[in-house]
């Protein structure tokens, strides 16, 4: 007979972890959905690009202090060449390691002068982790697991097993354009696994908007999980490092 497989030791006799983030330090996130997550006291990851920051600077200080993320995005934004709005300079197939290396070390430093932090977690834009292109292609995650404690992915299909995910390349699913019932969906997947999903949006509140939650939708997500205490609700940083630590022990008794 075969045993039930045991869950994550996830703290305080929790069962999932969720963590709700977003890209690009849109405007709409500070305006919008930050006073939403506030309100619940919810906290967020951010994902920014350093002069992205600039016009709501006092928000995205005051954030910090409430205890919201603020992670590395790089400076340029580099995509694929095949995105319409990506140029040829910036576009990834341009990319080396070393040029990537740098320009993460750069977003660091703009952050830390204008927001006074040094981030501790990534998100790979458009969720693509290489540079170059045909022979010379090459993975950046590498640089991600050296300078960072996690990097998170998008677009993906499953959330993290806490278990066995790498932290250079956790998964995430796409919050924008989606109805709530498909996010509760992924959430409950995620707890019945003992799971951790984490959620990528951009926009907030901007209906017509490509790339957009609707502030009604990020309530019902944030009603949802405020409403189910056995799941944690925390940032990138603060669920990988309690992952990493597990996973750290467990490694450890193996060897």
């Amino acid at each position: 007979m075969s045993s039930k497989p045991q869950l994550f030791p996830w703290p305080h006799g929790r069962r999932a972890a969720v963590s709700l983030t977003w890209d690009d330090a849109r405007f709409s996130q500070a305006d919008t959905g930050l006073p939403i997550l506030d309100g619940y006291g919810i906290k967020g990851t951010f994902y920014v690009l350093p002069d992205r920051v600039l016009p709501r600077l006092d928000r995205w200080r005051q954030a910090i202090k409430d205890g919201h993320e603020i992670g590395n995005h790089t400076v340029r934004h580099p995509c694929s060449g095949n995105f319409a709005w990506q140029s040829s300079e910036t576009m990834l197939e341009a990319y080396t390691l070393d040029r990537m290396e740098a320009e993460l070390l750069e977003a660091n430093r703009l952050l830390n002068e204008s927001l006074g932090i040094k981030p501790t977690s990534f998100a790979y834009c458009c969720g693509m982790t290489f540079v170059g292109r045909g022979t010379q292609v090459r993975s950046y995650v590498p640089l991600i697991a050296k300078h960072f404690l996690a990097g998170r992915c998008y677009l993906n299909e499953v959330h993290n097993d806490p278990a066995r995910c790498d932290l250079a390349q956790v998964l995430g699913f796409s919050m924008d354009d989606r109805p709530f019932k498909v996010i509760r969906r992924q959430i409950e997947e995620a707890v019945a696994a003992g799971g951790w999903a984490t959620f990528v949006g951009h926009e907030v509140g901007q209906d017509g908007q490509p790339l957009n939650a609707p502030s009604a939708v990020l309530r019902q997500i944030c009603d949802y999980l405020t409403g189910r205490p056995e799941i944690w609700v925390d940032t990138i940083s603060s669920i990988g490092r309690h992952v990493a630590a597990i996973q750290a022990g467990e490694a450890a008794a193996h060897v």
